[in-house]
Order: structure tokens, then sequence, then C-alpha cells
């Protein structure tokens, strides 16, 4: 039996899983670490804390699982994307990695507009300049740490550099090198006309992959360390949204995810490169060889769900603690007790304020059609009714794009909730489907990793020996009908208080 690893670079901690090549864990470890603000709006981490991390999770998952080391045949690493890490000369950390969520870059991005412009940025990089990626934090630090800026040899992504650290090699891969701006997206390369406006340095950036290549093996050193082979193969990995569709077999047209977490994710794979000219959703390269994803975000999903419990529902997080059961399956049984369209009431998510499709920072949440006859029922199933249409509006981008969605699979915390999973089915009209693994973006990084590793001759044949499927929800035929009404006048309403919300702000 032959073994691969998947190592999970998230936020709040970096997750190793050791797999064997049928995608079955045979061990798992999480090592956690701080997240630092030195201002309002910043988000740092040290790259040490990734690499130690990384480091003692391989070890541990080694000692758990007794698997000899001449056995496992490959690592994957998957990653929070956006992230700069910059090295000297010597290979030394600069400073510490400034973070998707990092926010300090609103002079930059104005800066990337007036010197390249927004439709060249859009044409080449596929997507509108970003304050949350790559590219505009480099411009942060060449404008306000010179000194750190001109001591730069090496620019790293997260995951690159649990790479490095595990090869020595400079490299990155197709999918998380998307999210830099600094990427040619629609030829899989660097762009030198964005390098050269923004006065960035090719031999600062690794050679570039596609993400089940072999970027190279274990040092000698790391080997020893780790426990594991010298020939042990390190491949391109992915991105984290990028892995996570590997791991629940998104690599064919016609297949989606959508993930309820904090926010919304409407994820769809696709063999031809179609980008939006309006940036309301990323394109980015796939982790499958020569083709695309486009990603929709709602700012609002799950956090409009816990804005709810945590304001309206104490009762059934008192009645959970006694029943010992979770607050959120008692708020789903309380929901399930609506009709479709929550009597007549309507909800916008926009908490804090909408990305795909309104790109609206002042957008807010809204109950339209409140009336004496709501109960706090109704405004509950409302809220959940109101996600799922904002994830629709998702999928109606990706329409006028010519990418058609058959296929939806459902994950994150909300995609546990049948009714949910339900609401989805019948507003996006296909079978919602959940994955028999949980281990998304690790069991992704390790399917590379098994690509690279020659047990698989291609991503779609691992995924398809490998990923399997847990629940389905199809759609109800008269739910889906009841639902479209309720959803054309949803879009309705954004609209119509546009300008309200502008005003609102300023006040």
């Amino acid at each position: 039996m032959s073994y691969i690893i998947g190592v999970d670079c998230g936020t709040s901690g970096t997750k190793t899983v050791l797999f064997d090549e049928n995608g079955a864990v045979i061990a798992s470890e999480t090592i956690e670490y701080p997240m630092y603000q030195p201002k309002n709006g910043y988000a740092e981490q040290d790259p040490a804390d990734w690499s130690n991390a990384m480091i003692n999770t391989i070890k541990a998952v080694m000692s758990q699982s007794g698997v000899k080391k001449e056995d496992v045949k490959g690592i994957g690493i998957s990653g929070q994307m956006h992230g700069l890490v910059m090295l000297d000369k010597d290979n030394r950390v600069l400073r510490n990695s400034i973070i998707w969520c990092d926010q300090r870059t609103a002079a930059e991005v104005e800066e990337m507009n007036r010197t390249v412009g927004r439709e060249k940025l859009v044409k080449i990089t596929a997507n509108p300049a970003l304050t949350g990626w790559t590219a505009a934090k480099i411009l942060w630090v060449k404008n306000n740490e010179p000194q750190i800026f001109e001591k730069c040899r090496h620019i790293l992504l997260p995951k690159d550099y649990l790479r490095f650290i595990l090869t020595g090699e400079y490299a990155t891969e197709v999918s998380d090198a998307s999210g830099m701006q600094l990427l040619d997206v629609p030829n899989r390369c660097w762009s030198e006309e964005i390098l050269n406006a923004f006065g960035i340095d090719r031999s600062w950036l690794g050679k570039v992959y596609e993400s089940c290549e072999v970027t190279g093996t274990l040092t000698k050193e790391m080997a020893e360390t780790l426990g594991l082979c010298e020939s042990t193969v390190v491949v391109g990995g992915a991105g984290d949204n990028a892995a996570a569709a590997v791991g629940m077999g998104v690599v064919e047209d016609g297949k989606a995810f959508t993930t309820i977490g904090t926010s919304g994710v409407v994820f769809a794979h696709t063999s031809g490169i179609s980008i939006d000219n309006g940036g309301r959703v990323h394109t980015c390269c796939a982790a499958v060889p020569g083709a695309w994803h486009v990603m929709g975000v709602t700012q609002g999903a799950g956090l409009s769900l816990k804005w709810f419990r945590d304001n309206f529902c104490a009762a059934e997080k008192e009645s959970a603690k006694l029943m010992g059961v979770d607050e959120y399956y008692l708020m789903d049984k309380q929901a399930e007790q609506v009709p479709v369209g929550s009597d007549r009431l309507l909800y916008l998510p926009y908490l804090m304020g909408e990305r795909t499709p309104h790109l609206d920072p002042d957008a807010r949440g809204v109950f339209f059609g409140l009336s004496a006859i709501h109960t706090r029922r109704d405004m509950l199933r409302a809220v959940m009714e109101g996600v799922a249409y904002s994830l629709r509006d998702c999928v109606e981008v990706f329409r006028e794009m010519d990418i058609k969605i058959c296929d939806m699979m459902a994950c994150g915390g909300g995609g546990t909730s049948p009714l949910w999973r339900s609401m989805l089915a019948d507003l996006y009209n296909c079978d919602v489907k959940t994955a028999s693994s949980k281990e998304g973006p690790a069991l992704g990084a390790a399917i590379l990793a098994g690509v690279g590793a020659g047990l698989y001759g291609s991503v779609p044949e691992a995924c398809g020996a490998i990923v399997r499927t847990d629940k389905v929800q199809s759609p109800n035929a008269a739910n889906v009908a009841e639902y479209e009404k309720y959803y054309q006048l949803y879009r309705e309403i954004y609209p119509a208080l546009k300008e309200s919300f502008g005003k609102l702000a300023k006040i």
C-alpha cells in the first residue's frame, strides 16, 4: 500500500493528514497559531509558525500511523491564498506575512488602476485590483517600508514558503499564483507587462507549475527531520478553494460546490477560460492542468445566521444545552415549520456589504415585507432563504458567462444543514450533494500528490477513484417554481435601495 500526505496551511492552524492511496484517513494532526493585528485593518502571521506547525504535524502523523517512510510517495500542500512572504538573499524572512484578510492597501489598489488600468488588469489577471490580493501588498511594502523592499530577493505565497522549507525550491503553481494579480491567467505564466509596471523583479518569483506537477523532493536535512525519504516528491499543490474542489471531485465541466461558512462561496470548474469584465466573480487557474475555475463570494452567509442566533435565539441555545444537541439543529427544526417564502418575508444578507454580484461595501441587511403576522420563526427562515438567494446570484453570473452547472456539492458549516441544502437544490434546480470525506483541502492536496507520484494518471482519474458522495438532496418541482417567484422579487430590492445605502453610509 502506498500513502500520500496532504498539508493544509490555514489561517487558524495547519492540518496535516496521512491518507492511503484510496483516500482513507490513516492519521491527522492540527497545530494552531496566532494572527497579529498591529493596527485596525491589518492582519499578519509569522511564517515560522506555519513552518513549525507543518514540520510537527507531519512528524506526528508519521509517528501515530507506524507507516514505513518508504511507502509515503508524495506530499501536497494547500494553503490560505494571497499572503505575502518576503525573503532576503540569505533566505531570511524580512517581515511578518501580510495575509489574505488584511485591508491596508486601498491606496495601492488605486495606484494599480492608475498604472495599468482596470480593464487591462482584468484582461491579463482575470480580476480587478483587490485590496486583499498579493500585488497590492507588495506595492504597500514598496511604498511604506522601502528598506525592506530593497532587501527583498524572493516573494512566496504561504504554502510556497512551506514548499521552500521542504525542498529548497522557489516555486509556485497556477491556482495560488492566480490570486497574486501578477499572473497572466489566460496563459498560465507570469505577466512581464504587470511586473514591469509595478517594478517587481521577475527573478524574485518562483517557477510556475501545474498543481499536480512535481516541484522537487525533500532535502536531506528535512527528510531526516520528518522521518521520510529524500525521494518523497512534493507537488505544486493548490490554493485552499482549488484544493477543496479537488477534494470534492469538482474537476470537470458542469461540477461546482457551494460553501456556507462565515461568508459564502460558489465555485465552478470550466475547461475554457471565462472572465467577467465587471469583476463580480473571480477567475483563476484550476488545479486541473489546462482548466480554470470561477468563484463568486457573498459576504454574510453563515454570518447572517450566527447574527440571528446570537441576538434572537436564546431559547434554542438553552434547549440545545439541556438536550445535548447543536443549537443550529433546533433552529433548522423551527425554520422547517415555515412555508417556502417565509410568509412573504424576504431578507437581504448584506450585513458586511456585498461582493458578488453588487461589489458594494455600503450595502446593508434588510428584512423586506415585515408585518404583524410574522414571528421570530418566519424571520429565521427568511434569513436562511436570503442567504440561498444570494448564492443563486453567484450562479446567475456564471450562467451569463456560459458556465453551466448540473452537479453541486455543499460544504462548510451551513452545508451540514439538510434544510439549507434543500433550499439550494430548489434554487439551483439541481441535485446538491455532500462528500463522504470531510478533509476538503487536505484531501485535495493529497490527491494532487498522488497524481504527481504516479499513483494515478490524472486529477479526474484520481478523484473518480477516491471521492465518494454521502448525501444527495434533489430539487422539489413545486418548490422550484415557488422559490423562483420570490427570487425574482429579491433581485429587485437591492437596485431599489442602492442609492439609499450610499446616503446612509454618509450620514
